[in-house]
């Protein structure tokens, strides 16, 4: 069985961050490349875990995913847009 999941990446300082998005889940590695292989690493482990727990039906119900026959189907975005909006006075002095 296969999940997809979005993910996102970014930098912190020298480091690479990748995020999945639906699951929350990240890691991180020098490059990108490393980040993005260690993101699924961690995905995998997050994943067995749940199901040991007998977690995992309700974290990806809870994270809109659904399941098809054989298939699990990954909450389908719209869109993702970086949006600004302006912060009270008091706020922006922070």
């Amino acid at each position: 069985m296969e999940i997809q999941f979005t993910t996102r990446i970014f930098k912190e300082g020298r480091t690479f961050v990748a995020h999945a998005l639906e699951l929350d889940v990240a890691s991180c590695g020098r490059t990108k490349e490393k980040a993005v292989k260690n993101l699924k690493e961690a995905v995998r482990l997050f994943l067995e875990e749940a199901e040991k727990m007998g977690t995992l039906e309700q974290i990806l119900q809870e994270a809109g995913y659904t399941r098809r026959k054989a298939k699990i189907e990954s909450p389908k975005y719209i869109s993702v847009q970086r949006m600004s909006l302006p912060l009270p006075l008091t706020h922006a002095k922070a």
